[in-house]
């Protein structure tokens, strides 16, 4: 099912959301309505809180691939890589963010079973643009010279 994306002044958009405890048919209904959203909308990733459900859980859809990632984490960080960033809470909106050029992510499947992503460049990105909403941060909090996207 698709999912209504909450947009910028949602108050779910602000919230440190909350660990997954329960890895079960609940979870595993919004992991799939979060693909079918993603999809529908042509982003690069999406997180729980976008679609009003303020838990640890995003979705990054790259050329890399598609990662379901549940209570993910950094765990280590390298480098560096600026450029243009949008977000599917943000409409019509893009501007300039410096993020690292290499990520480490230990995260959890639908299923609980563990595992870890080395993520470089745009999916890097991804993966840190789609870890901050779980902590209430918008690109938007980061970003240089934000502007329409029409401009």
């Amino acid at each position: 099912m698709i999912r209504e994306i909450v947009q910028v002044g949602d108050p779910v958009l602000r919230e440190k959301c909350k660990p997954v405890t329960r890895f079960d048919g609940e979870l595993a209904k919004l992991l799939d309505d979060m693909k079918e959203t993603l999809k529908a909308a042509e982003g690069a990733g999406l997180a729980a809180p976008q679609v009003g459900v303020p838990v640890r859980a995003v979705q990054v859809d790259v050329e890399e691939g598609f990662f379901e990632m549940v209570n993910p984490v950094i765990v280590s960080q390298k480098g560096e890589q600026t450029g243009p960033e949008g977000c599917l809470s943000v409409r019509g909106k893009a501007g300039t963010v410096t993020r690292p050029d290499k990520v480490k992510v230990v995260f959890s499947d639908r299923n609980g079973n563990r595992y870890s992503l080395t993520a470089r460049g745009f999916c890097a990105r991804a993966v840190c643009h789609e870890l901050d909403h779980l902590d209430g941060v918008l690109y938007t909090d980061k970003a240089e010279n934000v502007h329409d996207v029409n401009d």
